[in-house]
């Protein structure tokens, strides 16, 4: 399953994702899991030794719902999605970085390395050591406030969220993304999510092209009420936590 995983990652039409990244912030990746593959990972879930953490979103405000990040080592399946997915957003990431750091970073060698354990040694190397893929549950009633995954001074800018449960047996849940440009109001997307099914974002801002040039505009996530059924994803975030 590993290595169907490989492939299915290298069949995704990656031009288009990365035009689609450019222009809205986002971008469907299409399916990367099976139902069986979704299914085996969810059921982890009732393992707490497979994780190092749980965090009750009610607690400290966060919205309502639970989720857990994984211990290393990582699953299988997690562990490769992260290496497959981050070697192919490392151009888009790399590019986003000359963008908004004009003619010196252009100039400059590129700030992400083309390999997961590579852009990992500058994380663990910063202090940050502790995984950051995890499962994210939801009951009805759950929900998941705007917000950025950003857990120490590395940061990659972009990351991937996994639907593991099957849509037919949850409503609403939708996957919420609001960019905020400057002197402008937000702009949202609601993203409904099919099981298998992945979608790319930036992780905190993204480069938007002005007539002076290029200009940040800042984006947070989060997840509509879940009204009906439970909603469960698996969250890939690149850099490393402290």
């Amino acid at each position: 399953m590993v290595n169907d995983v490989g492939r299915r990652v290298a069949a995704i039409d990656w031009a288009g994702v990365s035009a689609a990244l450019d222009d809205q912030g986002f971008a469907r990746l299409g399916p990367v899991l099976t139902s069986a593959e979704c299914g085996e990972l969810a059921a982890l879930y009732a393992d707490d030794r497979r994780f190092r953490s749980r965090i009750d979103m009610a607690r400290f405000r966060f919205g309502a719902g639970e989720y857990k990040y994984f211990a290393a080592p990582l699953p299988p399946l997690v562990q490769a999605l992260r290496v497959e997915l981050y070697g192919r957003l490392a151009p888009v990431a790399n590019r986003w970085a000359g963008r908004l750091s004009g003619r010196a970073r252009r100039r400059a060698a590129p700030p992400y390395p083309p390999t997961l354990a590579a852009f990992l040694a500058r994380c663990h190397a910063s202090g940050q050591r502790r995984p950051t893929p995890l499962l994210l549950s939801y009951a009805p009633g759950g929900y998941n406030c705007l917000h950025q995954d950003i857990y120490g001074d590395v940061a990659f800018p972009l990351q991937v969220v996994i639907a593991l449960s099957d849509r037919e047996r949850y409503t609403g849940g939708e996957f919420l993304l609001v960019e905020q440009r400057p002197r402008a109001q937000s702009r949202g997307h609601a993203i409904p999510i099919d099981q298998g099914c992945a979608v790319a974002f930036a992780t905190r801002e993204r480069p938007v092209a002005g007539a002076r040039g290029d200009y940040r505009v800042a984006l947070r996530h989060g997840v509509s009420t879940v009204t009906d059924g439970a909603r469960m994803t698996l969250g890939l975030i690149f850099h490393d936590a402290t």
